[in-house]
Order: C-alpha cells, then sequence, then structure tokens
C-alpha cells in the first residue's frame, strides 16, 4: 500500500514537476522569443537606417559623378569649340588670303592684258612706221634723182652711206647691250665662285728684297765680323757666296744676294758667330756648315707644313723638300710658295664648286710651278722642269697636264687644268701680288699708246694709272659720238689679242670739238 502511495506521489511528483517545468519552459521561450522579437526589430531598424544611408550615399556618389561626367562633356565640347572655331578661323583667313590672291591675279591679269594691248598698238606701229619709211626711202630717192639731178646709181649710194651711219649706230648700240648681257651672264656663274673664292683666300703684299739685314750687340762687333787685315769677312763671303757689307748703319751688317737660301744660311751663320763670340775662319765654315743643314732640314719642315696644311697625303718625301724650296724662290716680287698655296686654294675653292676632286685639284695647284724651285740649277723653263719632276715622282696625269697647261703651252686636257690656269691668274693679277722691272713696264706702256695710235681717226693716246687705263683723244671731224664707242670696242679687243697684262684695261675713247677765237 505504501509503495502504491509512494508510486502516485512519485506520479502526481511528476506531473507536476512537468507541468511546472512546462510552464517555466514557456516562459523561458516566450522570454527568448520576446527578446529575438525585440533583436529582429532593432535588426531591421538599423538595417533601414543603414540601407537609407547608403541609399543617400548611393545618391550624392552618383550625383557627383554626374557633375562630373557632365563637366567633363562639357570640357570636351568646350575644347571641341575651340577646334572648331580656330578652324573656322583658319578657314576664314584662306579665304581672305585667296580673295586677296584672286583680286592680285586679276589685276596682273588686267595690267597683262593692258600691255598686250600696247605691245599690239605699238607694233602696229612700229609696221606702219617701217611702211612709210620704206615708201619715205623710195620717194626719197626719185626726189633725188629729179631734184638733183643725180643718177639712180649716185642717189643708192648717198642713201647707204646714210644707211651705212644708221648701221652705226646699231652697232654701237648692240655693243653697249652685248657687253651688258655678257657681263650679266659671266657674273651669274663666275662671280660666285671667283670672288667667293678671293674673299676666303688671305694674301699679303708682295715683298722682294735681295738684302737681310743682321742686328748687332754693337758697333764693336763690325771690327770682330771683319777680322785682322779683313780675313774673317773674306771667309764668310767665300763659304756663302754671299756679300757682307759693312758701312756706317749703327748696329747693323747687311747681308746682298740673289739666292735667298744661300743670304738665310749666311744670316743664321752670323748671329750664331755673334751669339758665341768666337770669330775666325774655322768657326765660321764650322757655323756655315751647320746653319746648312738646318737650313736643309728647315726646308723639308716648310715643305710638309705646307702639304699638311692643305690635306694633301702620299707626296713623295724629295718632292715635299722641292715644294719647301719655293718657299726661297720669288717671281716679279711675289713668294713662290704662297703663291702656290694661295693657287691651291684657289683651285680646290674652285673645284669644290664644280664638283669635282678637292683634294686633286689642290696638288695640281700647289705642284704647278714647282719647276721654279730648280730653274737657278738647271736649264730649261719652270714649266719643263716641273713637267719633269712631276713624271720623276709619278703624279697623275691630271697634275703634268696641269702643269704643263697653266701658261698655255699645250692644251689643257682636264676641268682641273683649267681651274688651275685660273686660280694661277687670279693670285697674280691680284693687286699688290707681283711688282715688275721698269723696262717691262715702260714696254707695256708704249705697246698701248702703239696699239691705240694705230687706228684710224685717233689724234693721240695715253696709257695712264700705271697701264691701267688708256686714254684715246680723237678727231671729231673724223670721228662721230657713235663710232667712238665702236673704236673704245676695237682697240679693246686688239690689245686683248696683242698683249698679257695682268687684271683688266680701261679704254676711254674721248671726243671733243673746240673753236677758239681771240678778241682784238
Amino acid at each position: 500500500m505504501s509503495i502504491i502511495l509512494i508510486i502516485l506521489v512519485s506520479l502526481v511528483a511528476i506531473v507536476i514537476g512537468g507541468g511546472c517545468g512546462y510552464k517555466y519552459a514557456e516562459s523561458k521561450i516566450n522570454q527568448h522569443l520576446t527578446e529575438a522579437h525585440k533583436n529582429a526589430t532593432d535588426i531591421t531598424h538599423q538595417a533601414e537606417i543603414k540601407a537609407e544611408q547608403a541609399k543617400k550615399s548611393a545618391i550624392v556618389e552618383a550625383r557627383d559623378e554626374s557633375q562630373r561626367y557632365q563637366d567633363r562633356i562639357e570640357n570636351e565640347l568646350q575644347q571641341r569649340r575651340g577646334e572648331v572655331k580656330a578652324q573656322e578661323d583658319r578657314v576664314v583667313s584662306r579665304e581672305s588670303v585667296l580673295d586677296r590672291k584672286d583680286a592680285s591675279l586679276q589685276k596682273r591679269e588686267e595690267v597683262i592684258a593692258e600691255k598686250e594691248k600696247k605691245l599690239d598698238q605699238q607694233r602696229q606701229s612700229v609696221n606702219d612706221k617701217m611702211q612709210r619709211a620704206d615708201a619715205l626711202l623710195d620717194a626719197r630717192e626719185d626726189k633725188l634723182v629729179e631734184v638733183a639731178q643725180l643718177s639712180r646709181d649716185d642717189a643708192k649710194s648717198q642713201i647707204l652711206a646714210e644707211t651705212k651711219e644708221g648701221l652705226i649706230s646699231e652697232r654701237a648700240v648692240m655693243i653697249k647691250e652685248s657687253d651688258a648681257q655678257a657681263s650679266a651672264e659671266a657674273d651669274k656663274r663666275a662671280k660666285s665662285l671667283v670672288v667667293d673664292a678671293i674673299q676666303r683666300s688671305a694674301a699679303d703684299m708682295v715683298a722682294e728684297s735681295t738684302v737681310s739685314v743682321v742686328s748687332l750687340p754693337n758697333d764693336d762687333m763690325k771690327g770682330r765680323i771683319i777680322g785682322r787685315e779683313g780675313r774673317n769677312i773674306r771667309a764668310l763671303e767665300t763659304v756663302t757666296g754671299i756679300d757682307v757689307i759693312i758701312d756706317d748703319t749703327p748696329e747693323a751688317v747687311v747681308l746682298s744676294g740673289y739666292d735667298p737660301i744661300r743670304r738665310e744660311i749666311a744670316k743664321n751663320a752670323l748671329e750664331k758667330l755673334i751669339a758665341d763670340g768666337r770669330i775666325h775662319p774655322a768657326r765660321i765654315e764650322e757655323m756655315v756648315e751647320k746653319s746648312r743643314k738646318e737650313m736643309d732640314e728647315h726646308i723639308r719642315e716648310v715643305g710638309e707644313q705646307a702639304v699638311f696644311d692643305l690635306g694633301i697625303h702620299n707626296m713623295h718625301p724629295d718632292l715635299v723638300k722641292t715644294v719647301g724650296r719655293l718657299n726661297y724662290r720669288t717671281s716679279y716680287g711675289q713668294n713662290v710658295l704662297v703663291h702656290s698655296i694661295e693657287v691651291a686654294k684657289l683651285t680646290g675653292l674652285l673645284a669644290a664648286e664644280l664638283g669635282e676632286d678637292v683634294t686633286l685639284a689642290k696638288r695640281a695647284g700647289l705642284l704647278h710651278d714647282i719647276g721654279k724651285a730648280v730653274d737657278h740649277d738647271v736649264d730649261g723653263s719652270h714649266v719643263e722642269l716641273g713637267v719633269e719632276i712631276a713624271s720623276k715622282y709619278h703624279e697623275r696625269d691630271e697634275v703634268v697636264n696641269a702643269i704643263a697647261s697653266h701658261h698655255g703651252d699645250v692644251e689643257p686636257e682636264s676641268v682641273i687644268a683649267e681651274l688651275v690656269a685660273a686660280a694661277d691668274s687670279i693670285s697674280a693679277a691680284r693687286p699688290g701680288a707681283r711688282s715688275e722691272s721698269l723696262e717691262n713696264y715702260v714696254q707695256r706702256l708704249k705697246q698701248l699708246e702703239a696699239i691705240a695710235n694705230g687706228f684710224s681717226g685717233v689724234e693721240k693716246s695715253f696709257a695712264i694709272q700705271a697701264g691701267r687705263e688708256v686714254r684715246v683723244v680723237v678727231e671729231p671731224a673724223v670721228i662721230s659720238d657713235l663710232e667712238a664707242t665702236v673704236l673704245s670696242h676695237d682697240i679693246a679687243q686688239e690689245i686683248e689679242k696683242e698683249l698679257d697684262y695682268p687684271g683688266h684695261i680701261k679704254v676711254t675713247v674721248i671726243r671733243e670739238s673746240r673753236s677758239v677765237e681771240y678778241a682784238k
């Protein structure tokens, strides 16, 4: 019984406990549900707030992006408008230029049309005048026959004489026009070559001298140079071949001789003796021999320097030394080495302008007078000797021909030979380049006057300006003004044919009439 009661009590307790537990669990669940609902409400509210904020932020960003895009579009449109405006301005400007050109062309066409119209009128007028002139000539011939009772042949002769005067007038005009045209044609090509070559070539004035002066520290040195009974000066003159002149010139001794190399050796030896102080025949011979060796080396160095400055290579050493000897050779007072270098530079410049071999041109220009280096010691003209030397050292045929033809002895066979001859004339004919002997100078003046006096109607002539001008006085009754123009042209041609001269010679024909009467 008690067991059953215990079981019943246990069951009641379990039921009550289960009910209480259920109620407790239900209250807990309801509490959790309430909290969950509250949390869900809070989360939903927070989500709604965040969503609203995200929406506002997206709207703001979208507005900003839209504004930026709009700004970019507006900038691009503004830039495009600027480009379009610039293109429109250029088009307008071009249209304006085209309009001006069109107007200018229209004016030119009008001017050309007007000129053509005038030319047609002038042509018609000339034709009419020619017809009238022919008619007048025929009428005049008939009138002369009728009035003067001349035969037709006499009338024809008279008309021909008058026509000849007219032809002389036309010839004078043609000579002037042809001279002007020839000068213009020559200047177009030659001036750009020759003038440019001359102005780019530095050149010295001529300075010919056959003496050298040696400065002395004092006049007492003159006695030591003379030596006892003149033995020192005799020894110096014997071994050098140079005259030693000791006069009243203070502190100076003059060395005289036509061989510049010997004169330079004597000068160097004497300067060494003065510096050394020991002057006697043995010492003189020693110093002269030393100076001679130094001079030989100096000549080689001068030749090498000339070849180097011109950029010429592969020249035989002995030929280079021969080039150096030109430094101690003069022609009409012009240093031959300086002249040869000048000709080489001018030939190179002219060859460059014409597209020829510049190095070969310089080589031919430098060697064109090489024969003058040995013409003191060997018989023959410097042209023949130059050809022999160039052939000996196996120079090219163009160089040999340039040497042979630069004075017209043979015909030039290449453009370079022609350029060498032209450059040689330029170098020799420039003012101050050369001097000439009084005898040659006077002879040329006489020949100029003789040529002018040989023409009919010339009263007298005068060669002036050192032979650069000839003034011809004609008889006014024989030579007319128009014939004077023809005469000056004929005299100039005769001078060109008969004489060799540097530069130009001006021919001036003077015609004047004078009537003189004395009141008594």
